[in-house]
C-alpha cells in the first residue's frame, strides 16, 4: 500500500484519486479551492462534474498542499495552465525523489514548451512521468475498462506508476517517448476542436474521418520534426487518444467546437463549456510548425476560425482549395 497525493479535485483529479483508493491505497486528493472541497465533503461526490460516483469518507481531502510531503507518488492533475503555480507551490514540501505524474495535457503557451520540461525545471529533485491515452474520467470512476501509456525517461518511475494505479480494468503501458505521447496528448486536442466544428457544421461522417485522419498525419509530422518516434502517434496516446476526444459528447473540446461551427465564435464557446485545452493548443502548435517549417493545415486554420475570427465555413472552403497531394510517410 502506498501513499498517493492527486493535485486538483476535478473530474480527472476525482476519478483518479477513486481508482487508487480501490487499488487499497491511502490518498489525500488536493485543491487550491475551499469551496470545491467542502462541497466534495458534504456531498460525497464531485455532484457537478462527476455525479452519482461515490468518494469514500476515508479518502482525504485537502487544501493544504504540504500533503505532498509523504507521497511515495504524485498525480498532477491540474490543468495546463496551472502546473508551474502548483508545482512552486508544491516544491518546498517534496522528498527528494518522490514520482510526480503528470496527467494533464498541453503545452506550455507562452514557450511551446512540454509540461514535463517545466516539471523538471522547477521540481529538480523528482522522478517525472507522463499518464496520457484515451481517457474520459467520467469512464474510468466508473470502472470502464481503458488503456493509457505511462511515459517517463525515468524507466522506475514509469514501473511505479503502473504499480500503483494498474487493475484489472486499468492497463498501463511503458514508453520512454515522452516528447511523442506529449506532443499526441497534447495536439489532438486542437483536431478534436476542429472535428467538433465539423459536427456543428452538420458535416457528414465523410468529412470528419478525412478531418481526423489528416488531422494525426500532421500531429504525427510535427511530433516527428520535434523528435518524437513516429509509431507513438499510432498508439493510444496518439491515434487512440484522438478517436475518443472527437467522438464523444465527454470531450470538452468537441463540444465547443460543436458551438462554434453552430455560428458561435470561439471565446464564447469557450466561456460557456469551461477549460478548453485545444483553444490553447492550436495556437501553440501553429507557432511550433513555423519554428521547425512543417504544415499543420488542419490545425492553422483551426487557429484561424478562434484567433483571427475567420468563419468556420471560410476555414473549410480554404482547406478543400489546397492543391492535391500524393501520399506520404505520415498517412496518404
Amino acid at each position: 500500500m502506498a501513499n498517493i497525493v492527486v493535485l486538483g479535485a476535478g473530474g480527472w483529479g476525482t476519478a483518479l484519486a477513486t481508482l487508487a483508493h480501490k487499488n487499497g491505497h491511502t490518498v489525500t486528493m488536493w485543491s487550491p479551492f475551499a469551496e470545491e472541497i467542502a462541497a466534495i465533503r458534504r456531498d460525497g461526490q464531485h455532484r457537478r462534474l462527476l455525479p452519482d460516483i461515490p468518494v469514500p469518507t476515508s479518502l482525504q481531502l485537502s487544501t493544504d498542499i504540504a500533503c505532498v510531503a509523504a507521497a511515495d507518488l504524485v498525480l498532477l492533475t491540474v490543468p495546463s495552465f496551472a502546473i508551474v503555480q502548483t508545482a512552486d507551490a508544491m516544491r518546498p514540501h517534496l522528498r527528494q525523489g518522490t514520482v510526480v505524474a503528470n496527467a494533464a495535457k498541453g503545452l506550455c503557451p507562452d514557450t511551446g514548451r512540454r509540461l514535463s520540461e517545466l516539471l523538471a525545471e522547477h521540481l529538480p529533485t523528482a522522478r517525472v512521468a507522463i499518464l496520457s491515452g484515451p481517457s474520459h474520467a467520467e469512464e474510468v470512476a466508473r470502472g470502464v475498462p481503458t488503456m493509457l501509456c505511462v511515459a517517463s525517461a525515468d524507466a522506475g518511475a514509469a514501473a511505479t506508476v503502473q504499480e500503483l494505479l494498474s487493475n484489472k480494468r486499468f492497463r498501463l503501458y511503458l514508453t520512454a517517448d515522452m516528447v511523442g505521447v506529449e506532443l499526441g496528448g497534447a495536439l489532438k486536442n486542437a483536431v478534436a476542436l476542429a472535428a467538433g466544428i465539423c459536427d456543428g457544421l452538420g458535416l457528414g461522417d465523410n468529412t470528419k474521418a478525412a478531418l481526423m485522419t489528416r488531422g494525426l498525419a500532421e500531429m504525427s509530422r510535427l511530433g516527428v520534426a520535434l523528435g518524437a518516434e513516429a509509431t507513438t502517434f499510432s498508439g493510444l496516446s496518439g491515434m487512440g487518444d484522438l478517436i475518443v476526444t472527437c467522438g464523444s459528447m465527454h470531450s470538452r473540446n468537441r463540444r465547443a467546437g460543436i458551438l462554434v461551427g453552430q455560428g458561435l465564435t470561439a471565446a464564447e464557446a469557450v466561456e460557456q463549456v469551461g477549460t478548453v485545452e485545444g483553444y490553447f493548443a492550436c495556437a501553440t502548435a501553429v507557432e511550433l510548425a513555423r519554428r521547425v517549417g512543417v504544415e499543420i493545415p488542419i490545425i492553422e486554420q483551426c487557429y484561424r476560425i478562434c484567433y483571427e475570427q475567420v468563419p468556420a465555413r471560410e476555414a473549410l472552403a480554404a482547406l478543400l482549395a489546397r492543391p492535391s497531394g500524393g501520399a506520404e510517410k505520415f498517412g496518404c
